[in-house]
């Protein structure tokens, strides 16, 4: 198991990420009443989106597993940001379940970040 957790961590993610592109690229009400509110509305959901895609895309190439994830990591702390400030916990009466989701998609992505942290290179030492 201790093997496999890593691309089990990644693949949870990548999920994550990527099911909500069809959000943001149909222009779904929820994800532009959100981007709105947020000021990023249309230019900013679909870049943020294509940026997802990427992240989610990485997490799979063994070399780019770093950058995915710090891709990842950069757009989850903005969202949460953006919920705490802008948007709110909770929108359009979900509960808060896409501020919690930012959240989850935080933590394993540290978590994937710190089990792969020998393959960032700039952190490499000689």
């Amino acid at each position: 198991m201790k093997k496999h957790l890593p691309l089990i961590l990644r693949i949870i993610v990548a999920v994550i990420l990527i099911q909500t592109l069809r959000f943001k690229f149909t222009a779904h009400p929820d994800s532009v009443y959100i981007f709105t509110k947020a000021g990023l509305e249309p230019v900013g959901r679909i870049v943020i989106g294509a940026i997802e895609l990427i992240a989610g895309i990485f997490l799979f190439i063994p070399k780019t597993i770093w950058l995915g994830t710090v891709l990842t990591l950069g757009i989850i702390v903005s969202a949460i940001f953006m919920h705490l400030t802008r948007l709110g916990i909770e929108i359009n009466g979900d509960r808060g379940i896409l501020f919690y989701t930012a959240i989850l998609t935080f933590i394993l992505a540290a978590i994937i970040l710190y089990l792969y942290r020998k393959t960032v290179p700039f952190l490499k030492r000689n």
